[in-house]
């Protein structure tokens, strides 16, 4: 698969590191010829650096691995460029007091489709820092990491789902697009969790089993069912 990457930074290293491992070929893009040039060295193998456009016209699937704010405004100027691809949105609306910037809006990922009306938007690759997609694999207690893909184009979708499985993770259905903004949110109170309280957020969640709530309560007198 041919990838682009938008943006020079810690999650397009983390990302395309793992995707030219994989064998895809990969175009890493920037505003600055140099940082894009030092990325795709540093990756190595054939990546190649170019411009934003160069990576957006090049790619199957565009990692638009950009920060909130400039995602849509460059989204905008190549939406030509970003006619009929993939477009992958992985960053996070988060601001100071670990705010939702988008809250009773667009989420990021409807920013982007609405700037680049022809691409095919996917939001993934956001619950987690760029250190973990780092790991080779992303692999905790014995279990791969979980990512959730929303999505609206069942291509689109199968695209990421296999970049995903490259990562060393596994996809996880998170409906359509109108759900970005589910994933954008929870990003938001996992990083006040985990930053702002030295949390586990994982500690919030029971076990799958007990998702629905105890089919049965251990009491004193004996098990009593819940209805």
């Amino acid at each position: 698969m041919r990838i682009g990457v938008l943006g020079t930074g810690n999650m397009a290293d983390a990302l395309a590191t793992h995707w030219a491992r994989a064998g895809h070929e990969v175009t890493i893009g920037g505003r600055n010829a140099h940082k894009a040039e030092r990325l795709a060295a540093r990756i190595g193998g054939s990546v190649k650096p170019g411009s934003l456009r160069a990576a957006a016209e090049s790619g199957h699937v565009v990692l638009a691995a950009l920060p909130f704010g400039a995602g849509a405004d460059v989204a905008w100027e190549l939406r030509a460029a970003l006619d009929g691809r993939v477009l992958l949105d992985c960053s996070n609306p988060v601001g100071a007091g670990f705010r939702l910037l988008t809250e009773g809006g667009l989420s990021a990922a409807q920013q982007l489709a609405a700037a680049a009306p022809g691409a095919h938007v996917v939001k993934a690759f956001n619950l987690c820092h760029e250190n973990v997609w780092r790991m080779r694999p992303p692999v905790f207690d014995g279990r791969p990491l979980a990512v959730p893909v929303c999505g609206d184009d069942e291509t689109a979708l199968a695209r990421v789902r296999e970049l995903v499985r490259d990562v060393g993770c596994e996809p996880v259905a998170g409906g359509g697009l109108e759900r970005a903004g589910l994933l954008e949110a929870t990003a938001a109170l996992f990083i006040a969790l985990w930053v702002g309280e030295g949390m586990d957020a994982q500690a919030i969640a029971p076990p799958l089993a007990y998702a629905a709530g105890p089919s049965h309560k251990e009491t004193e007198g004996g098990t009593e069912a819940f209805y």
